[in-house]
């Protein structure tokens, strides 16, 4: 079993190189942080400053502009420049506005909280859809399938998460299991072998219950994946498959929802890329997992005449 691996979506091209960034954030050394946080905040603005401008705005040198643009998988500054000009420009006056003023404001309306929520949650899957590597995605799908059992690892708002997937392995005929108490964690991790897969789900990747469930699980033999926004982070050091999420936070948390969609959306990934796998077994649990609860429903009603 594998102890390092590249950080899928931090380096790839074909990712957006904002969502790259993101995906870097929590990883990075201060001065470093620096130069990201300003192209994060003013994307725009960056494409057409010098070297010289970027390093002077966040208080560094033009060599922490360099070993940032390196760890980002870009040769130097002049093609970081190019790309996300090429990034800006591609994008819709809507998406420019919202990419500035995105965050929610005390004095905004309920109008535009809705507006601001929504634009963050849709671009939360979109890019998610963007950082995910295909590579990845078909090697869990089919640890999967080869898996006895799947343990699935999460606590607070990536419990629910755990639990979907969960339930939507269960119904496909897998047998799976959710754990987000950090103790019963444990215990499953401790029972895992070989022939075991362990997922764990943290937005941040920094989660300690979660990354010790994970490392106990990969110690005994067990394959790990981790799903995470932080394709850098502990959680992903622990992992032998990274499925990347690309949520972003805000102040007020809008972003909480968007991560637990940007999860969601690398779940129905999974459980579809499972089910069409074991195409005839799955459609078969459905309809006889359909059944079992179908008398569990209220007729429906029709209005009778008067």
């Amino acid at each position: 079993m594998t102890t390092e691996h590249a950080a899928p979506g931090t380096t790839d091209p074909a990712v957006p190189l904002t969502v790259r960034i993101r995906g870097l954030l929590p990883d990075l050394q201060p001065a470093i942080r620096r130069v990201a946080e300003q192209i994060l905040a003013r994307p725009a603005e960056v494409a057409a400053m010098t070297i010289s401008d970027l390093a002077d705005a966040c208080d560094t040198s033009e060599t922490t502009v360099v070993r940032f643009c390196r760890e980002l998988g870009v040769r130097g500054y002049p093609q970081l420049r190019l790309a996300l000009a090429s990034e800006m420009g591609g994008r819709s006056r809507t998406d420019a506005a919202f990419e500035l003023s995105g965050d929610i404001a005390p004095g905004d309306d309920l109008a535009s909280v809705v507006e601001k929520i929504s634009y963050a949650d849709a671009r939360s899957v979109e890019d998610t859809a963007k950082a995910l590597s295909i590579t990845e995605l078909e090697a869990v799908v089919h640890a999967l399938i080869a898996a006895d059992r799947c343990d699935i690892y999460g606590v607070g708002a990536s419990s629910i998460v755990a639990a979907d997937l969960q339930q939507k392995l269960h119904r496909i005929g897998q047998v799976a299991f959710s754990f987000p108490d950090p103790h019963q964690a444990l215990v499953s991790a401790a029972l895992l072998d070989e022939r075991g897969i362990a997922i764990a789900i943290s937005h941040s990747g920094l989660t300690a219950d979660t990354i010790d469930s994970l490392a106990l699980a990969r110690a005994n033999g067990a394959v790990t994946v981790a799903i995470t926004n932080a394709p850098r982070s502990p959680l992903a050091r622990e992992a032998d498959h990274v499925l990347t999420t690309a949520a972003r936070e805000t102040t007020f948390r809008s972003g909480a929802t968007g991560s637990r969609l940007a999860q969601l959306t690398v779940v129905d990934c999974l459980f579809v890329g499972v089910a069409q796998q074991t195409y005839e077994r799955s459609l078969d649990a459905l309809q006889v997992t359909y059944d079992a609860v179908r008398d569990r429903r209220q007729p429906t009603r029709r209005p009778q005449r008067t």
